[in-house]
């Protein structure tokens, strides 16, 4: 399995997951925000994009830790 990278700019408030080399690819919304990239060839997921994260936690007051988990995948 290919090394990933977990990145937040804080200026542009926007958490990046990169899976692997950077290369080519589609990027495609899997939600409000949330943007996936997927090798155009192979479909394999390289990248994770979600855009004003700290509006995601608007509500807290302490600071949080956040838990990851994800099933990766093929997009059909």
């Amino acid at each position: 399995m290919s090394a990933a990278q977990l990145l937040y700019d804080k200026e542009r408030d926007v958490l990046y997951l990169s899976i692997g080399d950077p290369r080519p690819a589609i990027s495609r919304e899997i939600g409000d925000d949330v943007l996936l990239r997927v090798d155009a060839d192979t479909g394999e997921v390289i990248d994770l994009t979600i855009l004003n994260l700290s509006s995601r936690f608007a509500s807290i007051q302490t600071p949080q830790s956040l838990r990851v988990e994800m099933a990766l995948r093929e997009l059909s």
